[in-house]
């Protein structure tokens, strides 16, 4: 997964079928985790998963398809009617480990996407509520 001079994070990481592969391990857990669950309102995840694929690659250099369909992204906007607490966040970033660590990417990569990825998971922490 060399990175040709001025190439995207996204190009660079082997783009959309990266992505893919990432948001569906990352569900895999979460319809295994109750509590997390709870949080996706849907009965079927893959809308859920289509929005975070397509989430994350329009911010890491790919296709703008996100916007165009959803507009700005507004993550913590879009995640305020659901609690989230610590715990939730935990959860969480414990399933989106698994699923970056699945990826094997070269270290340079998986620990700027995994930083993005903490960062965001904190922000998004919206009550100190069970």
């Amino acid at each position: 997964m060399a990175a040709e001079a001025g190439a995207s994070f996204y190009a660079a990481v082997g783009g959309r079928p990266t992505f893919e592969r990432l948001v569906a391990r990352f569900y895999e857990g979460v319809a295994a985790d109750p509590e997390l669950r709870a949080l996706y309102p849907e009965e079927d995840l893959a809308p859920a998963a289509e929005r975070l694929t397509g989430f994350l690659e329009q911010y890491w250099g790919g296709p703008t398809t996100y916007s165009e369909h959803r507009g700005h992204p507004r993550l913590r906007m879009r995640h305020m009617p659901f609690k989230v607490n610590p715990a939730q966040r935990d959860r969480w970033l414990r399933h989106m480990r698994v699923a970056v660590d699945d990826l094997q990417l070269p270290p340079l990569y998986e620990a700027e996407l995994w930083g993005y990825l903490e960062r965001a998971a904190h922000a998004m922490v919206n009550t100190f509520e069970e």
